[in-house]
């Protein structure tokens, strides 16, 4: 009897599918019941295991929960990781022994008491350099992130360097340490800007556990070959320093390709400079695959001799200047109402000087004020080269262009909650009237 109604019924083909719901499913085994149970497993198993061990190394949902840049960014990332690993394991043989490591004249309280200062200096630096360069790391993240690899680079130099100066050994060893505590600082402030950027489904959290495999990952495949290189170029001072400095420059080459890989959609100085000049010329707003391509990613120092051109106005702007710091005949423009410094009741001044412009902020400026303060800005300085009358010439262009301009950006793609700076100290205060004119 039970046999007949279950007959009556119908089978049921039950399938059995692995994956992200946000991704490509694949059919793992097919399970139907007729006269008995069968379960037929699917043929190509491999995709199943594979995709099981990938759910270690990369975000749940990949590729669709992460941004297009992020595979790129990923691979030079780890390529410039395993070269890390592979020179340690030059640098701290050479400073092991350089502290004594094998040596009977060597005292534990002696290597202990120089590990100590070199750790201990490298701590300090930390702390400092984050005083002075903390708030710049999210609005120059592309290029701290060079600058980073760049001081560790210099600070296994330094450890290399350590056994050939041994009467300045601590001298040697305290600024390697001080060199990599930048790294630790600003590596690690930019890996989370550039995480918080990666994260399209609000999943930062999960893209950083998986980026931490993939760093344990190289770390082991580069200390293992570290391990074996030193084995092989033990005793031949020219081969290590021919490797290593090999390594290094893959390192940074490696270091270069990955952020170029980086497409943030973020408004900085640089990306506003070149966005704006080319609205300005054209009407039409660049795409942030266009402006990765254009804007500069080497530190200032390494740009200094590149001539002042029109995606280099950025360098003009002087976002948040101290009032009591402008020349006397800047202050008496503001306290006079000349030029822009009245425009609209607006939370900012403007001044101008040998063709740069500072921009004073009211201590009220929200950051939408701080945006309109530095695109009118960087408009007085291009204006600056074809017009004498710039500062009603700039008005007038915000008047009519600006909300057009930021309705593009949005449009565009581009986020303009707020423009990423260096932290702004030094506001002002001020009223208005015919016949005075309060700064604080």
């Amino acid at each position: 009897m039970r046999e007949e109604e279950v007959s009556d019924c119908g089978s049921i083909i039950l399938e059995e599918w692995n994956g992200s719901s946000s991704t490509k499913l694949f059919k793992t085994a097919t399970i139907t019941a007729s006269a008995s149970l069968s379960i037929q497993r699917s043929a190509n198993r491999f995709n199943h295991v594979w995709r099981r061990v990938l759910q270690a190394f990369v975000p749940e949902g990949f590729p669709g929960s992460v941004t297009p840049d992020y595979v790129g960014f990923q691979f030079w990332d780890t390529l410039q990781g395993l070269s890390t690993y592979i020179k340690m394991m030059l640098s701290t043989q050479a400073l092991l022994s350089a502290i004594g490591v094998g040596e009977k004249s060597a005292t534990v309280i002696g290597a202990t008491f120089q590990w100590f200062l070199r750790d201990f200096t490298g701590m300090l630096g930390g702390i400092l350099f984050t005083f002075y360069q903390g708030s710049n790391l999210d609005s120059n993240a592309k290029m701290w992130r060079l600058v980073a690899d760049l001081m560790n680079d210099i600070g296994m130099l330094m450890d290399l360097l350590s056994p050939l100066f041994p009467s300045a050994f601590i001298v040697v060893v305290c600024l390697g340490s001080l060199s990599r505590s930048f790294t630790g600082v600003a590596s690690g402030a930019t890996r989370a800007a550039l995480t918080q950027h990666f994260a399209l489904q609000d999943n930062a959290a999960d893209i950083s556990a998986k980026e931490g495999s993939q760093e344990t990952m190289a770390t082991m495949m580069g200390m293992s070959l570290g391990m074996l290189l030193a084995r092989f170029t033990s005793g031949n001072p020219m081969a290590i320093w021919f490797s290593f400095l090999s390594l290094t420059v893959f390192h940074m080459y490696a270091n270069y390709r990955a952020v170029r890989c980086l497409v943030l959609n973020s408004l900085n100085f640089e990306r506003s400079s070149i966005l704006l000049t080319h609205f300005m010329q054209t009407g039409q707003v660049l795409s942030p695959e266009q402006v990765s391509s254009m804007e500069g990613v080497l530190p200032v120092w390494a740009t200094s001799l590149r001539s002042t051109n029109s995606k280099l106005l950025h360098k003009r702007v002087h976002l948040g200047v101290r009032v009591s710091s402008l020349p006397r005949l800047e202050m008496m423009q503001l306290l006079n109402g000349v030029g822009a410094s009245s425009y609209k009741n607006a939370k900012y001044l403007l001044a101008h000087r040998k063709g740069n412009v500072s921009v004073i902020l009211h201590k009220d400026s929200s950051a939408a004020d701080v945006l309109k303060s530095y695109i009118h800005a960087i408009v007085l300085a291009n204006l600056m080269e074809k017009s004498t009358s710039f500062y009603s010439e700039g008005e007038a262009w915000i008047d009519k262009h600006y909300d057009e301009f930021l309705h593009k950006l949005r449009s565009g793609g581009w986020k303009t909650e707020r423009l990423l700076s260096p932290s702004i100290t030094w506001r002002a205060n001020w009223i208005s009237h015919t016949s005075a004119a309060k700064i604080d």
